[in-house]
């Protein structure tokens, strides 16, 4: 299993956000890609900060109650962003997400460029399918 690679099972083209972007067609990119959430990138593809359901949620609910004006993914985003990268073993990633809290990470390369990202469910299903694969060997 240590071979199992996040690279392998990342998810190549995920809902990107950017800093100046609104955070009402934000949630609208997340709502219609079922992504709980996802990164923000600057004009080189490099991953600046993490936005997530959660987020907009508070804001617009916030919203609702005190009318406010259009805010900006910058104004909410996480700028400490909790990244993995592609030659990243998949196991090492699931004892991780097992201690922390995102469910999500964006995957970069050595300079911080976006790759992809790489859900929880990916996790598990890259793990799910090297275990089944074992069984079906040792029947």
């Amino acid at each position: 299993m240590d071979l199992l690679k996040v690279g392998d099972y990342m998810n190549n083209h995920p809902v990107t956000f950017t800093a100046d972007m609104t955070v009402e067609l934000a949630a609208d990119r997340l709502t219609i890609s079922n992504q709980t959430g996802g990164p923000v990138v600057d004009e080189q593809n490099k991953v600046i900060g993490f936005l997530s359901e959660q987020d907009c949620l508070a804001l617009m609910l916030k919203s609702t109650y005190h009318d406010q004006q259009v805010a900006h993914v910058r104004d909410i985003m996480q700028t400490e962003v909790l990244s993995v990268k592609a030659y990243d073993g998949i196991i090492d990633l699931a004892q991780t997400m097992l201690k922390l809290k995102p469910k999500l990470y964006p995957v970069v390369d050595d300079n911080n460029h976006l790759l992809g990202i790489i859900s929880r469910s990916h996790v598990l299903a890259a793990i799910d399918k090297e275990m089944n694969s074992h069984y079906r060997k040792a029947v």
